[in-house]
């Protein structure tokens, strides 16, 4: 009896202990995948967080990086301390850098242009780190410059390390950090930003597909990042304009690069839903409210009927942005080594006309810049204006300046036509900010004469903001003043419509 009784005990406990391992296993497995997830909306214009979702919390950026080591560049550009034609010396430490990667081997060397290229492009990482000791004298210095420029911008949660997102531990980064970067590129150097935007580049024959796949889809997605390794999953900074509003969205830690996209366009989608509704008179005060009402945020992570989203697992693939090479430990994005390594450096006839023509409009503007800030470094003109770039672009608020005019407003001389002309209406266009004011001025005449059917109406107005001199179109309507910025846009001149204050 005792022996039955015995047996009938062990009978019970395996029973339990596999009963109980099998319900407590998926929990585990489901904690571990989504402890990658982190998200965040936010409107570009005003700031305003539209959704977040672990948006402070700490993760791994992987070549989300890049976007701080160009946001660097840019700065060196328009301080003069860097030029696009600056030729790079590959080092062999930047050779031996793992894919994504162009290829080129120790002591060849790139144009500035083209490794910005290749670094936005196809993050390419031994590109991003000959940038990195070529700014900063050493992957050391610029990394720690890196940090530096982090804090400043108020990213407070982030650490940099390397220059191009290669695992270190110690690298560690916020979603709400990571818009606060996008919206500082989109700020401070607008003239640059076409950079994280370009659908492909082709060098030395070979031509490089972005690996972001959203920006082909028609869906206003004009630039910014992706990046992936085994320890971030798939990670993506994106931004898109749609009804003259512009919202960027920071997802990390998707599983795949398709339902990662997938995610990013849901939420951009929502986002935009919250930004029409409340144009046409609906009162959302508190649109993550808005967000979860559609399922995103609620219980496990974020998802929605039909796509739900799933997250990195250690043994994930990349299906869109890694090459051949990979490797146990991580896997890099994008694609492999040219067969051939090339020996010269030819820039493509677009990139010769895009160099003269950058040539022939600094001769007569000088500094084209829209920064908002008043202690913003001064900007140079360049032929890689944004596209579609309006207020939200600088991350001006809809309806103000983005910083407050702390001296007497300047009017540029105007003919007594012009000055007894009654404004059509209280809209207004900035075609650029400007350090000094001659040049403010000349470049208003400049755009003035270039563009005469668009601001026929309007009138010239350089106004004053702490150490800014801002170019402006007064005068204007709503629907003019939208009008124009498109028309520039075309052209690839940077401005930015302003709403009555």
């Amino acid at each position: 009896m005792m022996s039955l009784l015995r047996r009938g005990l062990f009978a019970l406990l395996a029973f339990s202990l596999i009963t109980l391992g099998t319900n407590v296993r998926p929990i585990e497995a489901q904690s571990q995948e989504n402890s990658r997830y982190a998200a965040v909306v936010v409107d570009a214009a005003t700031g305003e967080v539209l959704f977040s979702r672990h948006a402070d919390s700490s993760r791994f950026p992987a070549s989300l990086t890049k976007m701080m080591t160009l946001y660097l560049t840019f700065e060196a550009l328009s301080q003069g301390k860097a030029h696009l034609d600056d030729v790079l010396t590959v080092s062999p430490r930047a050779a031996s850098q793992p894919p994504s990667k162009l290829g080129l081997p120790a002591g060849q060397t790139i144009t500035l242009d083209d490794a910005m290229r290749a670094t936005a492009v196809r993050s390419a990482n031994d590109m991003a780190l000959a940038i990195g000791e070529h700014i900063g004298g050493s992957e050391a210095n610029f990394t720690a410059m890196m940090t530096r420029k982090a804090h400043q911008l108020g990213m407070t949660h982030t650490r940099y390390y390397t220059a191009n997102g290669l695992p270190d531990a110690r690298q560690v980064t916020t979603a709400r950090d990571q818009a606060t970067l996008a919206r500082a590129i989109m700020r401070d150097f607008p003239q640059y930003y076409s950079y994280f935007g370009l659908h492909d580049w082709a060098y030395n024959g070979r031509s490089y597909r972005n690996t972001n796949g959203l920006l082909p889809t028609g869906r206003g997605y004009d630039g910014m990042k992706t990046g992936y390794t085994n320890a971030s999953g798939y990670n993506l900074a994106a931004s898109a304009v749609r009804d003259g509003r512009r919202l960027i969205t920071v997802v990390l830690g998707g599983r795949s690069s398709a339902s990662r996209n997938a995610h990013v366009a849901e939420l951009m989608d929502t986002g935009f839903e919250v930004e029409r509704r409340r144009a046409q008179g609906e009162n959302i005060q508190i649109a993550q409210t808005f967000f979860e009402q559609r399922g995103f945020g609620l219980g496990g992570e974020s998802q929605s009927v039909g796509a739900p989203i799933a997250y990195a697992s250690l043994n994930a693939s990349d299906d869109e942005e890694t090459g051949a090479e990979s490797s146990t430990a991580v896997a890099y994005t994008a694609a492999p080594a040219p067969a051939a390594l090339p020996t010269r450096i030819t820039p493509a006839p677009s990139e010769r006309a895009a160099s003269q023509r950058a040539a022939a409009t600094a001769q007569t503007a000088g500094q084209v810049a829209a920064s908002q800030s008043a202690g913003a470094p001064a900007t140079t003109a360049s032929s890689r204006a944004p596209h579609n770039v309006t207020a939200s672009l600088n991350g001006a608020p809809r309806g103000a300046t983005a910083a407050p005019s702390t001296t007497p407003r300047r009017t540029t001389p105007q003919t007594a036509r012009e000055t007894a002309r009654s404004p059509a209406g209280r809209w207004a266009v900035q075609v650029g900010a400007f350090r000094d004011e001659k040049v403010a001025n000349d470049w208003l005449g400049e755009v003035s004469r270039r563009f005469r059917a668009q601001f026929a109406s309007a009138q010239r107005d350089v106004q004053t903001a702490g150490d800014w001199y801002r170019s402006r179109f007064t005068g204007l309507t709503e629907d003019g003043a939208k009008a124009a910025c498109d028309a520039l846009a075309e052209r690839r001149v940077t401005c930015m419509v302003i709403r009555p204050g």
